[in-house]
C-alpha cells in the first residue's frame, strides 16, 4: 500500500471506508470473476458457455485431424478444428475489454472519493 493510500484510509470516516473497501484494487483473478456477476454477469456467463463448447468441438476435431490417414481426412478435420479453437480463443478475449473497463471505473471512482474528501 502506498502512502498516498494510507493517508486516504486515515482521513475517511466509518460510513466513507465502505467506499474504499468496495474500490480496492483487486488482483487479476478477481478481476476476471467479478465478470460473471452484476448487470452484464448473464453475459459473461453466455459468452464462457459457447466458449467451453467451442473448444470441445474444436478440440474433437483437432483429434479427429491427428488420427487422419490421408491429406484429404486431414484437411476435413484440421480446418474446423482450427477455426473452432480460434473461435473460441476469440470468445474469451472479447471479455478483456469490460476487465479494463471495470478496472479504469474502480480507479475513477477511488479518484471521486479522494476529491470528495478533500472538499469536506
Amino acid at each position: 500500500m502506498s502512502k498516498l493510500d494510507q493517508l486516504i484510509e486515515e482521513a475517511l470516516r466509518a460510513e466513507d471506508r465502505a467506499i474504499l473497501d468496495a474500490t480496492e484494487e483487486q488482483g487479476w483473478f478477481q478481476l476476471g470473476l467479478a465478470q460473471f456477476r452484476g448487470k452484464l454477469g448473464w453475459v459473461t456467463w453466455v459468452v464462457m458457455v459457447i466458449q467451453i463448447i467451442l473448444f470441445a468441438l474444436g478440440t474433437y476435431c483437432a483429434i479427429r485431424f491427428f488420427g487422419a490417414a490421408d491429406a484429404l481426412g486431414a484437411l476435413r478435420w484440421g480446418l474446423p478444428g482450427a477455426v473452432l479453437l480460434l473461435m473460441a480463443l476469440q470468445m474469451k478475449l472479447s471479455l478483456m475489454p469490460q476487465i479494463q473497463a471495470d478496472r479504469i471505473l474502480r480507479e475513477l471512482k477511488r479518484t471521486q472519493l479522494m476529491l470528495a474528501e478533500r472538499h469536506r
